[in-house]
């Protein structure tokens, strides 16, 4: 069973899955990484292209998702060096530090309030620009009328943007939509109006997007 709730650190979740079958399980693509606890393993969840297909049987997880751009000022590593990747948190940081939080996570009664409270103890302002630059393609807005809003240009933009998301802002731009997709469609808008409100051409071009990147089709997604 899945559970979140809002943190405490402003735009991330607190998470808990607790997979109640042995079979795989599929992560997509949200724009976001996450710091992992599992079994007394920390974690980090790279920010994915794709559908991430999980192992099943692996036990409970528990996780800090950042709001997008966040994470890399926390742990200090660009994120497109962790794109599509799950990496122990020792490969990032000294082992004697990730002791030290690893067992302050392994001995909390909540393991997701001890990955928030970490998250919190090293908490750095975000970069409003790119916040803005979120807030611009989660809503739609073309990537090119952006970067004129923001007044940056395109090379310095696509920059900043594979050291705080991973990858160029127009993957970032498609990633959103597809997510603002399955949100409406999961409210139990029809996929015709779904496409058209999410910002695609139509209901094919849709179909088409959520294949690509979740590597499923989008009435497999909604079961």
């Amino acid at each position: 069973m899945y559970r979140e709730r809002a943190s405490r650190l402003a735009g991330a979740v607190v998470w808990t899955n607790d997979p109640s079958g042995a079979g795989p399980g599929r992560v997509l693509p949200d724009g976001c990484m996450d710091l992992l606890w599992n079994e007394g393993r920390l974690l980090v969840a790279g920010p994915d292209t794709h559908a991430f297909v999980t192992e099943g049987g692996t036990g409970v997880w528990t996780g800090l998702r950042f709001p997008p751009g966040a994470a890399p000022d926390f742990l200090g590593v660009p994120a497109h060096e962790l794109r599509d990747r799950r990496v122990e948190l020792s490969d990032l940081w000294a082992a004697s530090a990730v002791r030290r939080l690893t067992a302050r996570v392994d001995g909390a009664d909540d393991p997701g309030a001890a990955l928030e409270q970490i998250a919190l103890d090293r908490a750095v302002p975000r970069d409003p620009l790119l916040s803005r630059l979120v807030e611009a393609l989660d809503a739609g807005r073309a990537v090119a009328a952006t970067a004129d809003e923001l007044g940056i240009g395109a090379r310095q933009l696509h920059r900043r943007s594979l050291v705080s998301f991973g990858y160029g802002p127009k993957t970032l731009a498609r990633v959103l939509r597809m997510q603002r997709a399955l949100a409406l469609a999961r409210a139990g808008v029809p996929l015709a109006e779904t496409a058209v409100r999410a910002g695609y051409a139509d209901q094919a071009h849709l179909s088409r997007e959520v294949r690509d990147l979740a590597g499923a089709p989008l009435t497999g997604l909604l079961r």
